[in-house]
């Protein structure tokens, strides 16, 4: 099983959610868990995880669209617990990037 074709490395914009929502757990005190704040300090330092990381933080967003992602913060209202920990493991794009990875690997593994 090899991974060099395979790019590891974090996005910008999946670091900068991450940076976002551990600001904002910070300041609200609440949002997400502990394995949520230590994956989005991994993902805010940027660099690239290993497979196994990759595949931690696809799996963590089937488990958890269903959360409150609405309440975003913006205009003043407080934000919600989902959407914090949805940013913790990189957002949106978090989202899109881990489950393209995810495929490029099994791919290669096949």
């Amino acid at each position: 099983m090899t991974t060099k074709a395979v790019d590891l490395s974090i996005p910008k914009q999946v670091q900068h959610n991450a940076e976002r929502g551990l600001k904002l757990r910070d300041e609200h005190g609440f949002g997400g868990t502990e394995v949520g704040e230590h994956m989005a300090e991994q993902l805010a330092a940027g660099g690239s995880l290993s497979e196994q990381e990759v595949r931690h933080v696809a799996q963590y967003f089937p488990r958890h669209a269903h959360d409150n992602l609405k309440q975003t913060g913006k205009d003043g209202e407080k934000p919600s617990r989902g959407y914090i920990a949805w940013l913790l493991w990189g957002g949106d794009e978090g989202r899109r990037w881990s489950e393209k990875v995810v495929a490029q690997l099994d791919q290669h593994d096949a």
